[in-house]
């Protein structure tokens, strides 16, 4: 198990680099200079000897390959640089945004998890009848209503018609409902498919014909078996949707005014603060690989058989 560990880390490196590589040469892409930006933020007039200067003090003079080679020669000492426009460190503001776009993404899987896997069994086992096609109905308007569509339908019956939560902002409990909802809807009707699909295929295997030949009950062939390796692509799913998730939610984060890594993200852009830029894209992509890496060990531990030909 831990040469498999050991095997996956390894063939993250070259993901990583890669990754920051086309960041950074993207970011040199979008019209506009950085050093100017830079002295609107800080209200100073952007005259072309304060650019001018402005860019050695940030080593912006310098050619392209020096500059990434410095970037990340610092990101190995885990330094990502400071931001133009807080004048804080990257590490400050990135954790400062951390842990609201967590609460995000654990309140949203919640709501995936309790909704999704219950319908998504039900309508395995009672397929054709009425709550498979009702379910069918859900998972339709799930996976083809865009996210900001479904969140302003939320704000508008529950806060606005109805006055049950508050719209915009992070305090409560209540200020967690809508957005976790509205970033939660996306994914529910794709793993309520999923686990019927995947549900359905395993009731047509021949272990639950020798169980049910044996004499189990239907109820024990489903949860003891059947759901069992129903699972695994579920699971899957779910550990590229949490990367995708805690990567940032820009679109929900905007809608409801949530402090979270997406709205980091945009204002960085905006601004065209590149070190928050190489910092917010660097820092997400370690969180979508490794949750990828969680997967693929949870995997293992459910399906011996992928662990072991990792380790050939």
């Amino acid at each position: 198990m831990g040469w498999f560990i050991v095997k996956r880390l390894t063939s993250l490196i070259p993901i990583l680099l890669g990754i920051s590589l086309i960041t950074f040469i993207l970011l040199h892409l979008i019209p506009g200079d950085p050093a100017a930006a830079y002295l609107r933020i800080s209200h100073i007039p952007p005259t072309d000897e304060a650019v001018a200067a402005l860019r050695v003090e940030l080593g912006l003079n310098k050619p392209l390959y020096i500059q990434y080679l410095e970037w990340l020669g610092k990101v190995l000492q885990l330094d990502l640089g400071m931001s133009y426009v807080s004048k804080n460190s990257v590490w400050d503001e990135i954790l400062l945004h951390l842990f609201p776009t967590i609460q995000l993404t654990c309140a949203s899987l919640i709501f995936i998890v309790v909704i999704s896997l219950p319908i998504g069994m039900i309508s395995a086992i009672y397929k054709g009848k009425m709550v498979d096609q009702v379910s069918r109905i859900v998972a339709f308007a799930s996976v083809s209503m865009p996210t900001f569509w479904f969140g302003f339908l939320l704000i508008y019956f529950l806060s606005v018609k109805l006055d049950l939560f508050p719209v915009l902002g992070r305090g409560t409990l209540a200020h967690l409902v809508l957005p976790s909802l509205t970033l939660a809807f996306g994914y529910i009707g794709t793993y309520m498919r999923l686990l019927r699909a995947s549900m359905l295929e395993n009731l047509n295997e021949s272990f639950v014909m020798y169980a049910r030949a044996r004499g189990l009950r239907q109820r024990l062939i489903v949860s003891r078996h059947v759901l069992k390796k129903s699972l695994l692509p579920v699971i899957t799913g779910l550990g590229m949707s949490l990367g995708n998730m805690l990567g940032g939610a820009v679109i929900v984060e905007t809608i409801f005014a949530w402090p979270g890594m997406g709205q980091l993200f945009v204002t960085s852009i905006l601004n065209q603060d590149y070190p928050m830029i190489q910092g917010c894209v660097l820092f997400m992509s370690v969180t979508f690989v490794v949750c990828n890496l969680l997967v693929d060990v949870t995997y293992s531990f459910l399906d011996p058989r992928i662990r072991w030909e990792g380790e050939k």
